[in-house]
């Protein structure tokens, strides 16, 4: 069984929808896994959402507004426009392949795997609320926030559920990323997962760029995205 995996990143993430405008072409994905920003561009591809219905999505100022400053208890940014994303993107689509995210509980820093219906809009949002910007999201009376706090690229979530094989959409391909994943203790996959891990061929911008959504950097990334996913769709088989 093959799995599309896509990585966290923030905004950076618009590169992935370039990427995919290139790999549709190539592949179709036996499962999807995501994590923050990429669990949304998952949930968006698995509900059917073509190529540029998802470039319209990136390139929307709406979507730079889901970063709304506004100082809490716990982070900087404000939570209702997470949440205001999560219903519209729950509303909008729905999974027609089999769709899987990843959330963190906190305190205890346990990682889970929602998939498929019984994901919720909240689920979407949790799985988006960076720690220590976004506020934790609440759910059945525990807490979530971002998955990729423990993975950025959730190989291992593909892999537990059924996964031989894996499509890598990566952002977070710098050594500070690297480093946190290490420090994190971030959760890894076997050594039996084949992987064909598409990354970044030159940096993507600064950590501000990531959280502030300018037309310009959301067009550059995307057509970055389709190069680097065009030098490497030669070592992708169906």
């Amino acid at each position: 069984m093959t799995a599309l995996v896509l990585s966290a990143g923030g905004l950076w993430a618009a590169w992935e929808a370039g990427a995919w405008r290139v790999l549709r072409e190539r592949f179709r994905p036996d499962l999807i896994v995501g994590a923050s920003a990429g669990g949304w561009n998952g949930w968006a591809i698995a509900g059917g959402c073509t190529p540029e219905e998802l470039a319209r999505l990136w390139l929307d100022p709406a979507t730079g507004g889901v970063m709304r400053f506004g100082l809490h208890a716990t982070g900087f940014l404000q939570g209702e426009p997470l949440r205001a994303k999560a219903r519209e993107l729950f509303e909008r689509f729905q999974p027609r392949v089999p769709f899987a995210l990843t959330t963190v509980e906190i305190p205890s820093l346990r990682c889970h795997i929602v998939r498929d219906r019984d994901i919720t809009w909240q689920h979407l949002a949790a799985c988006c609320a960076i720690p220590l910007a976004f506020p934790p999201v609440e759910i059945g009376g525990r807490r979530y926030v971002d998955g990729g706090l423990r993975a950025g690229l959730p190989l291992w979530a593909a892999q537990e559920l059924g996964a031989t094989r894996a499509i890598a959409l990566n952002v977070l391909n710098t050594p500070g990323f690297r480093l946190l994943h290490h420090l994190m203790r971030g959760k890894r996959a076997g050594a039996s997962l084949e992987v064909v891990r598409i990354e970044p061929s030159r940096r993507l911008g600064s950590l501000r760029d990531a959280v502030r959504w300018r037309a310009a950097n959301i067009e550059r990334w995307m057509a970055q995205g389709e190069q680097d996913a065009k030098c490497a769709a030669s070592s992708i088989t169906m």
